[in-house]
């Protein structure tokens, strides 16, 4: 892992804006529509280079996908001021080789008090790295990652 470099997971609803809409879009596209304070602030902490986890949130799709990158830093929504809406723009970096369910996520031990099952609706959290580093693992790591995993 990059020293300096913050690690994040991003929610959404895949009827909302799923893996498939983010990597049809040209790979780039706004993160928007976060309205909870909290999580703006999250947002507003983002910097470029980086990286999310892409996590499909809902009834059915409870799992992280893919991972993007942040492209560029914090700004208002459009039509907002500084004290609106926040918006960060995000880049595919690649999809997760396995996805990763957070049944999966909640029985591991190592991910033991990570935010995300203790704060479940908010949707953008930070990730510490040694879970940043777990859930990868879980996910045999994801396309782009320069790791070899020997799938020949």
């Amino acid at each position: 892992m990059v020293k300096g470099k913050q690690y994040w997971l991003l929610k959404t609803e895949p009827g909302e804006w799923s893996w498939e809409d983010q990597a049809a879009n040209g790979g780039v596209t706004k993160w928007d529509g976060v309205k909870n304070k909290q999580a703006q602030k999250h947002l507003k902490s983002m910097k470029v280079g980086d990286l999310c986890f892409f996590y499909h949130s809902g009834a059915t799709a409870r799992r992280v996908v893919g991972v993007v990158s942040v492209v560029r830093e914090w700004y208002a929504a459009e039509g907002g001021d500084k004290n609106s809406e926040v918006v960060v723009d995000v880049k595919v970096v690649g999809e997760m080789r396995r996805q990763v369910d957070l049944k999966d996520m909640k029985q591991d031990g190592e991910l033991k008090g990570f935010v995300m099952f203790r704060q479940p609706r908010l949707s953008v959290l930070p990730v510490p790295e040694k879970v940043w580093e777990r859930i990868c693992e879980l996910g045999n790591g994801f396309e782009g990652d320069g790791i070899d995993i020997g799938d020949d």
